[in-house]
């Protein structure tokens, strides 16, 4: 029986991981319009796993997602991070000079900020995917004369490619995540990635974060969201590296200090 692995958007999307193998298994995309609609099909069984982006080396992270994780009752199972490279695609018969408003998600379009502050005529326009907006593009439903997304979309669309290495720096990676029902085997994991409630007393930070730095543990990402209902108070999202110390003691003793501890996952380290 085939997997089926939720991503968000269209084919040859920024948000697409297509080089997913299941150990020689046929694998099923699902492409969904919305992250939460991602997140509902693989809680809901639609799917058995779901790719989601979390973090991009220029635009940052993906704060929607670490709010999704927060709220659905998945497991982080494994990452892998993907080289980003964007084109100005529009249909073949377009010059640049035609080119006014140019449609992308808006992580994308935060990545190729100085292709904007060179063009300044250019207004960027966000819409729901990369891909889907070369399709809605050549399909004549969007409001936009190009579009940025991959090579690969303007292929499968029948597009033009007007210019290549759109984004602000050749280094532009995104981290993704794959989110599934169940845990991963814990065989090789070694990353384990865990939310954090530390409620609003001074210094349970710096102490929680001593708790890891006193263990050799290496804490590669640390972020923070509201907490929803309770105004100035934050949820921690942290990835650590078990560097051979083991982090069950280290969660242990967070438990004795901590409001609430969740870890979302243990699997391999990319």
């Amino acid at each position: 029986m085939a997997d089926t692995v939720a991503i968000q958007g269209e084919a040859g999307s920024f948000s697409h991981a297509a080089a997913l193998e299941t150990h020689g298994d046929v694998i099923r995309l699902m492409p969904c319009v919305t992250f939460v609609e991602l997140f509902r099909a693989v809680q809901g069984g639609a799917a058995t796993s779901g790719v989601v982006p979390i973090e991009n080396t220029l635009a940052g992270s993906v704060h929607e997602n670490y709010d999704l994780l927060s709220a659905h009752a998945l497991h982080v199972v494994a990452e892998t991070e993907l080289r980003i490279r964007h084109c100005l695609i529009a249909s073949p018969r377009t010059r640049l000079s035609d080119v006014r408003r140019v449609a992308s998600h808006p992580v994308a379009l935060a990545q190729c900020r100085r292709f904007f502050a060179t063009h300044p005529d250019l207004v960027a326009v966000p819409a729901y995917d990369t891909a889907g907006s070369v399709r809605d593009l050549m399909a004549g439903t969007v409001d936009a004369e190009a579009a940025i997304a991959s090579k690969l979309a303007a292929e499968l669309y029948g597009a033009a490619v007007l210019e290549e290495g759109l984004e602000d720096h050749a280094e532009n990676y995104t981290r993704f995540l794959v989110i599934a029902r169940d845990p991963a085997s814990r065989e090789a994991a070694n990353k384990t990635s865990l939310i954090l409630s530390l409620g609003n007393t001074p210094g349970t930070l710096y102490r929680a974060l001593g708790v890891f730095a006193g263990r050799g543990l290496n804490l590669t990402k640390i972020e923070s969201r509201p907490l929803p209902g309770r105004p100035w108070e934050y949820l921690f999202y942290l990835d650590v590296v078990d560097t051979g110390q083991g982090i069950a003691a280290a969660l242990e003793e967070l438990r004795a200090f901590t409001s609430g501890i969740r870890v979302l996952g243990t699997y391999p380290a990319r």
